[in-house]
């Protein structure tokens, strides 16, 4: 089989290309809110103003220029250059400064230990056969005490038929599949049509952080149910498989700097 992260990075520079969902830069109307977006559960410290902050997998014209409009100093890395040069376009537009890396979310070599105060990554994880390394190489980056905001797809989600049937959305993949997913097709939210996904574990998804060096503070299910709206859309799939978890966790370690001492006291 062929690198499923190429595979995938070519399937997000042509998502780019045409704006497709995640790939839509922030508007004017949403920098007016920017802290609201970039913190929706409360958990940043109050001040990001010089903090260092690295946004994973995460191009696309919106973490990045957001974060760096309130004061942050930003490092966005993405292995699509198209969905990078999406955020060079806004933090152009905006000046705003934003540092741009493309690479895999698995492999921050470039990166020196113990850089970035706060890492953000939206839901990423799922492209990748294999989390550990991707865990390893956060841990490596983050500074001791350093927050780890991540976002991840839930894997009945995955799991699961993406239509209703006679007994509802059925489970139609093993939870311990080996191998990518076969491509969605049709572009419904809860997948990106084209792109190779895998199941990964609970065990995985929060073992494997935690034995990377965190400690999980909160999980939040994001609510996106309407059991209301038409079978079949995205609201309705998701009154019986939320599709997402954000995790909030922290880089284990006795040493922090006095400014992550005096702002997430």
């Amino acid at each position: 089989m062929n690198d499923p992260r190429e595979h995938n990075r070519r399937i997000w520079d042509e998502r780019a290309r045409r704006r497709e969902t995640h790939a839509q830069p922030v508007s004017d109307k949403e920098f007016a809110k920017a802290r609201a977006i970039v913190d929706e559960c409360g958990w940043l410290p109050e001040k990001l103003t010089g903090l260092r902050v690295l946004c994973l997998a995460a191009g696309g014209g919106r973490h990045g220029p957001l974060f760096a409009s309130l004061g942050a100093e930003v490092t966005v890395v993405d292995i699509s250059s198209d969905m990078l040069q999406l955020d060079k376009e806004v933090c152009a537009s905006r000046n705003l400064s934003v540092k741009t890396v493309q690479t895999s979310m698995d492999d921050l070599s470039m990166l020196p230990d113990r850089t970035f105060d706060i890492v953000i990554q939206p839901v990423s994880t799922c492209y990748l056969a294999d989390l550990a390394k991707t865990y390893s190489e956060i841990a490596r980056v983050t500074v001791p005490g350093g927050l780890y905001i991540s976002q991840h797809k839930q894997p009945s989600s995955l799991q699961a038929s993406a239509l209703p049937g006679s007994a509802g959305y059925a489970l139609v993949h093993s939870y311990y599949t080996k191998g990518p997913l076969p491509p969605e097709i049709g572009g419904l939210q809860h997948r990106e049509a084209g792109a190779l996904e895998f199941v990964h574990t609970w065990e995985a998804l929060l073992g494997g952080m935690c034995r990377a060096g965190f400690v999980i503070e909160d999980l939040v299910e994001p609510r996106h149910a309407d059991a209301a709206a038409k079978p079949g859309s995205f609201a309705h799939r998701s009154s019986y498989l939320p599709p997402y978890v954000t995790v909030k966790a922290r880089r284990r370690g006795e040493q922090r700097t006095a400014l992550l001492v005096a702002r997430w006291s």
